[in-house]
């Protein structure tokens, strides 16, 4: 009696195991790549360069959305893919100042809202001015800023580079005479004098860059396409800190997607067409994983947070 009663029990348990829909392997259906900015950035070009290989090798639509976020910078876009679900169906690729200033500004995210899959870009960050400005330096700017009024073009109030470009007025003793956050800053900023000094990426002042004076480039070493250009951090005493980008998730997503994101990821930045771009413009292409990713961000913070404290804030 007893053995009829546990086969009927194993037998109702198998069919009912066989009547509950199987796990789909991720991904199982469109992905969304979020991209807090206009079109046209390193992270923009290498997004969709995810997105073509997720497409490749898993065969589903992957797009790239963007969402500037005017003078709030990358954070619209950001709190799309926080208020997004956990299944891998919307794939935020964000700059540093994500994690490390949206938990400091009251926005609804905290410090482990977003989880990293991994970093990929750093980006050849830098000061630029019109070529027919009378200074080619951090030094000559600040010399010409103290008896001058000179208007400073950025992505946005507390984000990395514009904290790093006060930092450094602060320690050379200057000061902007105002400053303004833009969604696009290019050779059209400059040329139609919105700003006197912009801090941007290589890629938006690529087309009139033998026009410009290049000040300083933001980062850990000298972009070598560069020459006799200096970093901010040299030409000022700031704490060096890299402007990077990578792909973050919403907290609670599983691991088998987070694993899936950073093969397709990894894969990407190693083809022909992203290590191209790394060799002809300046950026720096790669895959760090996601353990690496958050000692990265860890050490970061720590380096923003000294800045912070050097503007009083």
């Amino acid at each position: 009696m007893k053995k009829m009663t546990l086969i009927a029990a194993l037998a109702a348990t198998t069919v009912l195991a066989g009547s509950l829909p199987a796990m789909a392997e991720y991904p199982d259906a469109p992905v969304q790549f979020i991209v807090p900015w206009p079109p046209g950035d390193f992270e923009d070009i290498l997004t969709r360069m995810i997105a073509a290989k997720m497409e490749e090798m898993h065969g589903i639509s992957a797009t790239v959305v963007n969402k500037p976020g005017g003078g709030d910078g990358p954070f619209p876009g950001a709190l799309e893919v926080l208020d997004g679900p956990i299944d891998g169906s919307v794939v935020g690729s964000f700059i540093l100042d994500v994690p490390l200033i949206g938990p400091l500004i009251d926005i609804g995210m905290e410090e482990d809202s977003f989880e990293p899959v991994g970093i990929f870009l750093t980006y050849p960050f830098v000061l630029a001015s019109s070529g027919d400005t009378p200074y080619k330096s951090m030094a000559e700017l600040a010399a010409y800023a103290q008896d001058n009024d000179v208007i400073l073009g950025h992505f946005g109030e507390g984000l990395t580079p514009t904290t790093a470009t006060f930092a450094a007025a602060k320690m050379m003793g200057f000061e902007y005479a105002d400053d303004a956050a833009f969604d696009l800053l290019d050779c059209n900023t400059l040329a139609a004098g919105d700003a006197d000094v912009i801090n941007t990426t290589l890629a938006l002042i690529e087309p009139c860059l033998g026009e410009l004076n290049v000040l300083a480039n933001i980062g850990n070493a000298p972009i070598e396409r560069l020459s006799g250009v200096e970093t901010l951090a040299a030409q000022s005493g700031i704490a060096d800190i890299e402007l990077w980008n990578g792909l973050f998730v919403k907290a609670g997503t599983p691991q088998d997607v987070i694993d899936v994101l950073a093969e397709v990821a990894e894969a990407a930045m190693a083809t022909e067409e992203a290590q191209t771009l790394m060799a002809e413009t300046g950026a720096r292409v790669y895959w760090q994983d996601a353990e690496i990713s958050a000692a990265r961000i860890t050490v970061d913070r720590a380096t923003s947070k000294k800045m912070n404290a050097l503007l009083g804030e």
